[in-house]
């Protein structure tokens, strides 16, 4: 809690190592982790001195500054500019469950909602039995983790959309756990979000009331639309990545007319901006009438979003004024606040103080955004 508010932070992350991960796999599995070795990127220490490595696929290196003619030879661009005051505290994306909640109490922060990161890239695989396997095991170490404070860290459950049968079972067998409050859909490359084959998935998780999540990502699979066409540059890439995952995603759901199919079914787009949502809102209208393509609708595109069934995360660097547009369009019951923590973007520990100072919010702004609207994305039951 902060200055009297509860706070849902709906866009923090989690590896965890393959150390980890690997120690989760079924075990008919486990002798064939070897095959992973090839993908296991260094990833530093865990806090009793382990070495650490995460699963990484496909990595891109963004080795093009923009204004010179080639790549430079060698170079990475995988650090970013740290945006806080401070580092957190050791192990809280990987298995230090009590460091992460101490940081959370030093932010004022109730609720975590924890995503899963560069493992996911294992989608980027041909044999998608090796995706199914983590993601089994990732489910089974969020038990644990999330386990030691259930009513503090939250998390969704990750469905394989090259396995559909298999994403069904793990809905049900998680759907009902206190960690599980979404159901993350994990979009190879190449599978449309509104292709038919998905359509158990999404009546799967209707049945246990919980919400889509999407999220995009900018180094490894499941690439964002155009990764290919971003001239090997990181500024280009970073400032597509997420809002045109989003984009593609929303209208993809919502022109397939999934909100129709399925009437109680949530869905929200998080760590993708939130100002391109009332332009996106109007063209998605003029487009369906214009060109078509879409399935019967019985609303516009922007009366979905302004359902009560469409959600957004907030980044703070768009600010409060951009906040005031977007709320003014679209109503106070779609946006919810997020820090990216502990990624380099957030501004930890000051992450939530920072929201607090849009003062125009009011105490009622700042309530919906911080606690309620969070609350009715997720599942809270």
């Amino acid at each position: 809690m902060k200055h009297g508010f509860r706070v849902y932070d709906t866009d923090t992350h989690i590896n965890p190592a393959a150390e980890i991960l690997d120690h989760y796999v079924d075990p008919d599995f486990r002798p064939r982790l070897p095959e992973l070795n090839a993908y296991r990127a260094s990833a530093g220490q865990a806090a009793d001195g382990r070495a650490l490595h995460n699963y990484r696929v496909g990595m891109k290196a963004y080795r093009r500054f923009l204004g010179e003619t080639e790549p430079r030879e060698g170079f990475t661009s995988r650090d970013s500019k740290w945006m806080g005051s401070r580092k957190p505290r050791a192990g809280v994306q990987d298995d230090q469950a009590r460091n992460r909640v101490l940081d959370m109490d030093d932010e004022g922060t109730d609720v975590h909602f924890l995503i899963p990161t560069s493992w996911l890239s294992l989608c980027g695989l041909d044999d998608a039995s090796i995706e199914v396997a983590m993601i089994r095991a990732y489910h089974r170490h969020m038990a644990d983790f999330c386990g030691q404070f259930p009513d503090r860290l939250k998390g969704p459950i990750v469905a394989s959309a090259r396995n559909p049968q298999a994403a069904v079972q793990e809905i049900r067998q998680w759907g009902k756990a206190p960690w599980a409050v979404a159901v993350m859909p994990l979009l190879a490359e190449g599978l449309p979000a509104d292709h038919p084959s998905l359509h158990p998935i999404w009546q799967e998780a209707q049945e246990f009331d919980l919400p889509i999540a999407n999220h995009s990502f900018t180094w490894t699979p499941p690439y964002y639309p155009g990764y290919r066409d971003m001239w090997d540059n990181i500024f280009l890439s970073r400032l597509a990545a997420h809002p045109w995952g989003a984009m593609r995603f929303v209208a993809a759901f919502i022109g397939a007319g999934l909100f129709d199919q399925y009437p109680r079914l949530r869905m929200g787009v998080l760590e993708c901006g939130f100002g391109w949502l009332p332009f996106w809102a109007k063209r998605m209208d003029e487009q369906a009438e214009y060109v078509g393509g879409v399935a019967p609708l019985k609303q516009r595109p922007s009366d979905y979003m302004r359902s009560g069934r469409f959600f957004c995360s907030i980044e703070h660097h768009e600010g409060e004024d951009m906040f005031r547009d977007v709320t003014r369009f679209l109503g106070d019951g779609v946006l919810m606040y997020a820090s990216d923590y502990p990624h380099s973007e957030c501004q930890f520990p000051d992450s939530v103080s920072n929201i607090l100072e849009w003062s125009s919010l009011g105490a009622d702004g700042q309530r919906r955004l911080l606690w309620e609207n969070p609350c009715r994305f997720f599942r809270t039951s």
